[in-house]
């Protein structure tokens, strides 16, 4: 494609070779004269004064020549010069005000979640740490940029499948910023799986499983943005070219509407530790973290109350994680919450995040 900037300099390109080919013509190639006098052209009398003078307006002319053949070259470059200035200006402001709206949207954001006590910034990633305290229950929220996809990943308990371990251990080892609990599992023989369709690396780990009993897939694709819902065949997920999630239960919005929980999932227990995942409309993810000190329903958050939340702060998209003492918050190599168990629960996947 080429850009405003590129055209202009093609343009002068052409206008100027020209003078600068006669230039170094005339700077390089200096022809002998030779003078072939001959009777019928130069009289008896023509004798060589009026030689010297022939030779000297033919120099004189080249020397004419020459210098408006340099001014023309130089009054070209100058005007190259302030033109390519002036469309490098032009590009900088169109970028400036199309970064507008981007910069306009996300102080509007962040006007909801109030000002962050914590941030990482580099040029992959910009996590922005903040406090959540709606009044009957206390938590967190991260506030994501991915500026590389690669900056966001899915860990495995080290070992695969049937292995666990804490998001602290999984952050340490894989030398995360932060990290949150990602899917369900379920134990079996003393292992701990996770639940339904999971993807690691862009692969299936025990392959397709249809959507059932309200679960719902979570993940990032291909192009670093989020992803989920219920799927019914794997060509629905593949459409979406998905590079890692996981499954759990329920979808919170879709498109920027709330979804109807499960009656089921409201009461199961009503109040709990929880971790919710979502997206803005510009691809940033918004993660809640609700503190709870027990899992019998006392305390914590209501799926409710975690749905009403990311709808008022501007969230299209996001889905429940795992909860209660699998609730975790890394951030910078320290636990932010407090685990509903006491410490962190070992769990088959996490969330991770890399500056």
């Amino acid at each position: 494609m080429i850009t405003p900037v590129k055209r202009v300099n093609r343009f002068f390109m052409l206008v100027t070779a020209p003078f600068i080919g006669l230039l170094l013509c005339l700077t390089l190639y200096r022809p002998s004269l030779t003078l072939k006098l001959e009777t019928q052209r130069f009289a008896p009398s023509a004798g060589p004064v009026q030689l010297t003078s022939g030779i000297k307006d033919q120099l004189d002319n080249a020397q004419d020549t020459a210098t408006y053949t340099i001014h023309a070259v130089s009054s070209s470059a100058k005007r190259y010069t302030e033109t390519t200035a002036a469309m490098n200006a032009i590009v900088d402001k169109a970028k400036t005000q199309a970064g507008r709206p981007e910069s306009i949207y996300n102080r509007r954001i962040t006007a909801k979640l109030g000002f962050p006590y914590d941030t990482i910034n580099s040029s992959r990633i910009t996590i922005e740490l903040y406090r959540v305290n709606p009044g009957s229950y206390t938590g967190y929220a991260m506030k994501i940029k991915l500026k590389d996809k690669t900056a966001m990943t899915m860990s495995l308990g080290e070992g695969g499948p049937g292995n666990s371990e804490t998001t602290l251990q999984a952050a340490n080892r894989y030398g995360a910023v932060a990290g949150i609990n990602a899917g369900g599992f379920a134990d079996q023989n003393g292992k701990r799986y996770p639940l339904s369709t999971t993807i690691v690396g862009g692969q299936y780990l025990t392959g397709f499983e249809p959507s059932y009993k309200d679960l719902s897939f979570v993940g990032l694709n291909k192009n670093g943005r989020l992803i989920g819902g219920k799927f019914h065949s794997r060509e629905q997920l593949d459409e979406l070219k998905p590079a890692f999630g996981a499954s759990f239960v329920p979808v919170l919005l879709q498109s920027g509407y709330k979804t109807e929980i499960p009656a089921k999932w409201e009461m199961s227990p009503r109040r709990a530790p929880r971790t919710a995942i979502g997206k803005y409309k510009d691809d940033q993810l918004l993660i809640i973290v609700a503190e709870g000190y027990n899992e019998n329903g006392s305390s914590g958050a209501t799926l409710e109350e975690l749905q009403d939340k990311l709808y008022r702060m501007g969230v299209s998209d996001a889905f429940n994680l795992d909860g209660g003492g699998s609730t975790s918050l890394v951030f910078n190599g320290r636990v932010v919450n407090r685990p509903s168990d006491g410490a962190l629960r070992p769990v088959p996947t996490s969330f991770l995040f890399f500056k």
